[in-house]
């Protein structure tokens, strides 16, 4: 009978493993550590084309059968530089779930401002660097799952995610992005777990990704993530959005590999009805333009000039009894009407639900054997 060990006994082990890790992470190359460094997931492309099934597999029994305490006497720190409700929630209950505990730290009101610069001269602001704080923190528990915040000033700085980077190259335990400015990994696994229960195989199936207007337009990580990996599963996606908010030229130089690796499309359009025309499923977004980024009035100026951008039951007529997706949250009757969400073509509510197995399912796939 396999031995489970208690908690004090998993922390005692954790201390005295972790300093040869560090060793290990610092050895030279023609050396060969005894131990492996740890798997972080900054996005969907750091697990292999396998570990991506296996993953998606184990989140289809997780809904069947929610398993026993897999993760006994681990730990999880949950670190927040700005706001969440699905992610927090549903990642703290599948923690919880798996029998591990989970410490929920967040910005505004449990620690101070972090510096994430190599070599600065802290005389600013801040009274702690990342270094410090992910190394102190990887004594403590086995994985840290951040939200790092960005400038929201310029885009060239923002989307090197230099933040969530920082805390993955200075962290001895597996480092988990819960949204930064480029990738959003969790909500793309729920988004595949979703996409598959309704479309079964996924290559050749049409997926609509759809800009719909917003007062305030999130980080365009959920799509970036979300093209991947329908992408990477050989869909036909065709990107809807006004002129002057085109992705990122390096995000959509890799969807178009992607695309051709795996026998998928990629088609741009500027005109609603021709994005969702066909689709089985939409999925709708707002993002923010990257031609006025930093610039608030220049964007609210940009999002004035395309204010019929919103998924309504007659514009999805046109699509192939296509279903609706999106992130949340939703701004009701201006990305979306009431009938459309309220209705049964929407499936909200769902995809948010499927955070929690296919979240059980990464913790355990990287703790496990850690």
């Amino acid at each position: 009978m396999r031995r489970v060990r208690s908690g004090v006994e998993t922390r005692e082990r954790r201390g005295r493993l972790r300093p040869l890790l560090a060793a290990a992470r610092s050895a030279s190359s023609d050396e060969t550590p005894t131990l492996h460094a740890p798997r972080h997931l900054i996005r969907l492309h750091d697990l292999t084309d396998s570990e991506l099934e296996e993953v998606l597999e184990l989140s289809t029994r997780r809904k069947l059968r929610p398993g026993v305490n897999e993760l006994e006497g681990r730990s999880v720190g949950m670190l927040f530089f700005r706001g969440s409700l699905r992610t927090r929630a549903s990642l703290e209950c599948a923690v919880n779930g798996l029998g591990a505990h989970a410490v929920n730290l967040t910005a505004m009101s449990d620690f101070w401002e972090l510096e994430e610069r190599d070599g600065s001269v802290m005389d600013g602001r801040s009274p702690e660097h990342i270094k410090d704080a992910a190394a102190v923190l990887s004594q403590y528990v086995d994985a840290l799952a951040i939200r790092p915040s960005a400038t929201g000033r310029s885009w060239d700085v923002d989307r090197r995610d230099a933040g969530i980077s920082s805390w993955a190259r200075h962290a001895s335990v597996p480092v988990l992005n819960m949204e930064s400015t480029l990738w959003h990994p969790m909500q793309a696994l729920a988004d595949l777990v979703t996409l598959r229960e309704h479309l079964g195989t996924l290559p050749g199936k049409e997926l609509a990704i759809t800009w719909v207007r917003s007062p305030q337009p999130a980080s365009a990580s959920v799509v970036h993530s979300l093209l991947h990996a329908a992408l990477r599963f050989g869909m036909k996606v065709r990107l809807a959005h006004p002129a002057g908010f085109e992705l990122d030229e390096g995000v959509l130089a890799e969807a178009e590999k992607l695309a051709q690796k795996s026998g998928g499309s990629l088609e741009a359009v500027s005109s609603l009805e021709e994005g969702v025309r066909g689709a089985a499923i939409v999925y709708a977004r707002s993002w923010q333009s990257i031609e006025s980024y930093g610039n608030p009035t220049l964007a609210a100026s940009q999002r004035s000039r395309a204010t019929d951008w919103m998924l309504t039951e007659s514009l999805l007529g046109e699509t192939d009894e296509g279903k609706v997706m999106h992130a949340m949250p939703v701004r009701r009757n201006v990305e979306i009407t009431d009938e459309v969400l309220d209705g049964p073509r929407s499936l909200l509510v769902e995809q948010a639900g499927n955070r929690l197995p296919s979240q059980k399912a990464l913790l355990v796939h990287l703790l496990r054997h850690a």
